[in-house]
This record gives structure tokens, sequence and C-alpha cells, in this order.
């Protein structure tokens, strides 16, 4: 089967994506697209470097918004039927926002707009789907109340990316996500993988409900949820 894989922005349900993305590349061709924020965010987590090894070869590419420019030329696949799927997770509540309002402005918009236009069948797993609250887990964090401002932070010189200012922040745009400075700080104020609960809004609730009215596009809960391995 030839699968395209759609990955934003979003932390949440990232790394099951991931998990379930290299369980399909054994025996499927697939396409990956990144928005901006979803190859941001895969650095951040450290699975930037697990998906590009998946890929590679007609089919198999890694395709990167930023390559794609204002048209999203590959798109065009697509409204062609060169997919069998197109699946999206995980899909933030912008993205989803977009598609609802027939918003196609961006790759992974742009490629479930053409989709539609193609009858390629799209299953989409949004991390907003029920009104409450939700645990997720952060990439790196410098603990500010732990670090005791050394002269010399450790975590700051064996970070290979220089994404550490001590005693102030960590750089997400230039974490990697190798963990080093986790390893590294001898008093953990370096964490990573910690859960944090945020607060679901009703209108990315909402737009979530809207997306299963829309013909060819079906919303499930969990990326284990696709039955096409």
């Amino acid at each position: 089967m030839r699968i395209a894989w759609g990955i934003t922005g979003a932390g949440h349900l990232l790394k099951e994506s991931v998990n379930i993305l290299v369980e399909l590349s054994k025996t499927h061709e697939v396409t990956i697209l990144l928005s901006g924020a979803g190859e941001e965010v895969l650095k951040m987590y450290g699975l930037f470097e697990t998906v590009k090894k998946l890929t590679g070869g007609k089919y198999r590419e890694l395709v990167l918004e930023a390559d794609q420019h204002a048209s999203f030329p590959m798109t065009g696949r697509f409204s062609l039927g060169t997919y069998d799927i197109l699946v999206v997770s995980p899909t933030t509540s912008n993205t989803i926002g977009k598609i609802v309002n027939g918003i196609a402005d961006t790759l992974i918009t742009n490629a479930v707009a053409q989709s539609g236009k193609g009858m390629v069948k799209t299953y989409i797993i949004p991390v907003d789907m029920e009104s409450g609250d939700l645990q997720t887990v952060l990439p790196s964090k410098l603990e500010l109340d732990t670090c005791q401002d050394c002269e010399i932070c450790e975590a700051a010189a064996a970070c290979p990316s220089n994404a550490i200012t001590p005693g102030v922040e960590i750089n997400l745009l230039k974490c990697e996500g190798c963990g080093a400075c986790q390893v590294a700080c001898s008093f953990g104020a370096v964490t990573g993988g910690k859960l944090i609960t945020i607060h679901m809004r009703d209108i990315d609730i909402q737009n979530t409900a809207k997306l299963s009215e829309i013909e060819g596009i079906n919303v499930l809960n969990h990326p284990s949820d696709l039955n096409i391995i």
C-alpha cells in the first residue's frame, strides 16, 4: 500500500505516531510530510532522525514544508490518486481549524484538500478530542527551582547544539532532543518527558466534531486505531 503520513506541531501522540510509522514502513511505501512546526517538534522530542531514517527513494520521501514553498507542488499527487490513504497524526487544533473552514495554506491542509478532490481516504488523529483536561509530555525543560546556577553549567557544556542558556532556559528551536543535558546535570535540573495537564478549549473540541462531517475524512482517537499494519 502507498501511504502518505502528515505530522503537525503537537507533542501529544507524537511518539505513538512515530512508532506506528516505523511499523508501517516495513511493509508499505510511506511518504512523510512535515509541517514547519511538525519538523521543529520532532527535533525537540529527539524523533526527527528516527523519522528521517524511514525515508529514501520514490514514494518513501521526507517532504518538508519549507522545501515546498507556497504552492506545495507535491500535493498534486493526492488529486491524481497517487496514494491509497493519507494519515495526519498528530493533528493540532490549528490544522483542524483550517481544515473545517476550507483553508489550505499549509503543506498538510493542502494535502487534505487535494485528497478530498482525488477521493483519497483520509484518517485524522486530533490531539483535542474531548472536553476537559489532558495530560501531555513536555520535551527537555530547565527546572529553575532545581538549577544551582553552577559557574560551569555541565548541561550547557554537554549540549551539542548550544541550546541552553545556563540559569535561564532551553531554546527548543535549537534543541535536538538528544538528552545529553539530562545526563550531564549533577542536580537533575534538566527534565525530559515531564507530564503536564492542559485544558481543552471548547472551540477546538467543536472543530474536531466538524471533521467527521467532511466527506472522505475519518477521525480516529489514537494512531493504534489504524488497521493497516
